[in-house]
């Protein structure tokens, strides 16, 4: 009988350290992301193409043979409730080693705590912008292009439209914003660029969601701008579009920011929406990972996607890069602590701080030209800046810009080092680059 039970408890230990040996192995990202509510068709097609890409990993063999793990929390967009999804999150599956809320309200709401908890966040496209600071910013990563970043790219595009910067002076620009830290954060490279280029900035908030802004467009109406910045979210787009068109201004006048830059942004818009244009830091088209998408993981029955037709769309090409970015600082920690297994946290945060996505790469990948090269450092955790111009033709999206966009870099960079300062001394942080 003891012979027995000390089998039985040799069986259950092994199998104790078989299962922990095997969680090690994953490597577990945490997604705190929102498929209900008024945004939620951002939140799938994002999440949904992080999730893609990382079930095509896996179905490779994973990361140098380490299977990436996720686990989603429903936020609804909410700042309180993402903080709860992170606090219940960050201790899942032996702890996470990444988190990517998609907002700019919960990525400030859990700012303070990812150094504490050593889980570094992305904010792909959003979020502080002067968390490009790694000096200041070590956990924070606003991977490829800021916010700042994408401002002062849409002034440099809408100076050269104006046929230079020079033009710019005595002009109108309308900041029709979604009255929110979302729609507040260009504001800083917005004001500065009017006084440097010296055109008339005119700041529109709208309530969230944005179903109704008759008010708003009619005060745009009698200002008579030169062009709107379309800074919207969700449902507030589309009813800016149709009700500029109701009120009689032209569409090629506005221009969006990437989060109004959707199918699910135009096509509720009709024809209203025919040549509106709107930043992207995605290159519309397919791509060969899109088709290994298609073929591996749809193929399998595990695509994320309910409408399989949602593939290579804005949110979920954008998803689909986020996870080509978390991947590739997966294998750059690797490299450096040791292929094969899990890195921890710190050391993803190392990777993340180290990635080097070149064209070469790029087409390893199957994504040449997708996204803009990017290329981190402790100074630079945005990695790139770059941005394009596309234009809905009234069924897709096609670029209008063939190369990529980089505004006034300097001015954003003393933006980023002043305000990350100016944070540091009130959170009495030293600056430094960590190793």
């Amino acid at each position: 009988m003891k012979a027995l039970k000390s089998l039985v408890v040799g069986a259950a230990l092994l199998g104790s350290v078989a299962g922990a040996w095997a969680q090690a192995q994953e490597q577990f990202v945490a997604l705190p992301s929102y498929r209900i509510g008024s945004y939620a068709a951002g939140g799938s097609g994002f999440y949904g193409g992080i999730i893609d890409y990382f079930n095509l990993v896996n179905a490779a063999g994973g990361v140098n043979g380490v299977k990436i793990a996720w686990e989603e929390c429903e936020t609804e967009y909410n700042p309180s409730r993402g903080v709860e999804c992170y606090e219940r999150l960050k201790t899942s599956h032996g702890g996470a080693t990444l988190v990517e809320p998609l907002s700019t309200g919960i990525a400030y709401g859990i700012l303070d705590r990812i150094p504490q908890d050593k889980i570094p966040m992305t904010m792909l496209g959003y979020g502080r912008s002067d968390a490009a600071n790694g000096k200041v910013f070590p956990y924070v990563f606003p991977l490829i292009s800021s916010y700042w970043s994408q401002a002062a790219g849409m002034i440099k595009y809408l100076g050269d439209k104006s046929g230079g910067m020079a033009k710019l002076k005595g002009k109108k620009i309308v900041h029709l914003y979604h009255d929110s830290a979302f729609g507040k954060e260009p504001l800083p490279v917005l004001e500065a660029l009017a006084a440097q280029h010296g055109f008339e900035l005119i700041k529109i908030p709208v309530a969230p969601p944005g179903s109704e802004q008759q008010a708003q467009w009619l005060q745009i109406r009698q200002a008579r701008p030169d062009h709107v910045i379309l800074w919207g979210w969700g449902v507030m787009n589309s009813v800016a579009i149709k009700t500029a068109q109701r009120n009689g201004f032209p569409r090629d006048k506005i221009l969006g920011v990437w989060w109004a830059g959707s199918e699910e942004d135009t096509v509720p818009s009709g024809d209203a929406a025919k040549g509106y244009t709107a930043m992207s830091f995605n290159t519309p088209g397919n791509y060969p990972v899109l088709d290994s998408i298609r073929k591996t993981v749809y193929g399998g029955g595990k695509g994320n996607l309910q409408d399989p037709k949602r593939i290579g769309t804005v949110y979920h090409m954008r998803g689909v890069t986020a996870g080509i970015l978390f991947v590739e600082a997966m294998r750059t920690a690797q490299a450096k602590f040791g292929k094969g297994k899990a890195v921890t946290g710190e050391q993803l945060r190392w990777g993340l701080e180290n990635l080097n996505i070149d064209a070469a790469r790029q087409k390893e990948i199957g994504a040449v030209n997708m996204f803009p090269t990017v290329k981190t450092s402790c100074e630079d955790h945005e990695g790139s800046g770059a941005v394009k111009v596309q234009q809905w033709d009234g069924s897709k999206w096609v670029p209008i810009t063939p190369n990529w966009i980089v505004g006034d870099k300097a001015l954003v960079r003393k933006l980023v080092e002043d305000s990350s300062n100016k944070y540091a001394e009130e959170k009495k942080i030293t600056p430094a680059c960590m190793k």
